[in-house]
């Protein structure tokens, strides 16, 4: 389940909190790390069990209608929804089961947002159309759930704000979890029953071995992927970075020297990415015109050995007029405010800089090698956006 896009903005979080925090542990970090993208699954399989949790909900107001329909000679409850097809096989779930008894999950706790739910499922038409269907087949009771969960647990504030109180980690999580989510759905066969396989934590460890790799190669050689950045910012203002955006490049640069099979286009793409949700809306823009210029270095250099897309002839760089001094905020999906460990979405900016770490500025290539142990420098602004100025 947990796939590479989730474990790069992981990696973007523990490493900001890294550097923000005064121990700088890496061991510890790692641990944080991992200990991290565990409760992602954790909460993937806790939005399954909230399909089982509405179920039994209606399973209870069916029973208790029925009751009262004897008791007054009316006509009896359907109990099409109640007893889902799809719902009782997740209900059954070995693998499910087994998850939320041992780490001791339920809903129980909760059962006013299990109620609000079920409230707004039976008014929708997506429901009432569903109970009025004659056709009474799985593959019918599994698009209706999958449909019920875009609708009403995809995207439902109330919920993230239960969610958020659960765990910290969550905050940034559930839109991707509910992906996840949706594809378990519909990869759900009724043939299997009770031994429907779920998503595993990691895909295989490959994936497990990649996070482990690509943090500590960021902290680890920090010092080097802040000289690559300089060379290529020699015309950049670079000091007036966002703080977060050196640290995404970083992790970028990591990934480009320390995977030689993920082309350079994709480590691009996926930080212009995260760069967008999270610094500044020029972000995006700008890291993707520095990493490009950093990767077409690095192969010159030979130190990697990446196609590149070839420059269009007189190709010109146009230079940013005056680079944010604060990230200034994008959406935001769970609660408000919200804390992190690493700081707040939307307060990213340059105060990181000056957090106890050595603030020797890189000049250049020359000043590049502070004397420091490896991964002690925090990602820093250069004076080569001075010059820049100068020139100007």
């Amino acid at each position: 389940m947990i796939n590479r896009d989730l474990i790069r903005t992981k990696i973007v979080q523990l490493t900001y909190a890294y550097y923000q925090n005064g121990n700088k542990n890496i061991d510890t970090a790692e641990k944080e790390l991992l200990f991290s993208l565990s409760k992602s699954y954790d909460l993937y399989n806790y939005l399954l069990w909230l399909i089982v949790a509405v179920t039994r909900e209606e399973r209870h107001r069916t029973e208790i209608a029925t009751v009262r329909s004897e008791r007054e000679g009316t006509e009896k409850p359907s109990q099409k929804f109640a007893y889902n097809k799809f719902a009782v096989q997740l209900e059954e779930n070995k693998m499910l089961n087994e998850f939320i008894s041992n780490q001791k999950l339920s809903w129980d706790d909760d059962i006013e947002a299990v109620r609000k739910i079920c409230n707004m499922i039976e008014a929708s038409d997506t429901y009432k159309e569903y109970m009025a269907e004659e056709n009474d087949c799985y593959e019918s009771d599994r698009e209706v759930w999958r449909k019920l969960y875009k609708q009403f647990i995809e995207d439902n504030s109330d919920l993230d704000g239960v969610l958020e109180e659960k765990s910290i980690y969550w905050n940034d999580d559930k839109e991707i979890v509910d992906s996840f989510v949706l594809k378990t759905i519909k990869r759900f066969e009724a043939e299997k029953g009770a031994e429907q396989e779920l998503l595993p934590e990691f895909k295989d460890e490959e994936d497990r071995e990649f996070a482990r790799k690509l943090f500590r190669a960021t902290i680890l050689n920090a010092d080097t992927y802040q000289r690559y950045m300089s060379r290529v910012s020699q015309n950049w203002d670079f000091s007036r970075l966002a703080y977060m955006d050196v640290v995404i490049m970083q992790i970028a640069i990591a990934e480009l020297v320390t995977f030689p099979n993920i082309p350079a286009s994709v480590t691009i793409n996926e930080y212009v990415e995260l760069a967008k949700l999270y610094s500044t809306p020029q972000s995006g823009r700008y890291i993707n015109g520095m990493l490009d210029g950093i990767a077409r270095k690095l192969n010159e250099m030979g130190i990697i050995n990446k196609e590149m897309v070839p420059l269009r002839p007189h190709h010109v760089r146009r230079q940013p007029d005056n680079r944010r001094q604060q990230y200034g905020g994008q959406r935001r999906r769970i609660g408000e405010p919200r804390q992190y460990g690493y700081g707040n979405r939307g307060n990213y900016n340059n105060n990181g800089f000056n957090n106890g770490y050595n603030n020797a500025q890189l000049n250049g290539v020359e000043q590049a090698d502070a004397q420091q142990a490896p991964g002690d420098t925090a990602p820093q602004p250069s004076d080569a956006g001075e010059q820049a100025e100068g020139k100007e």
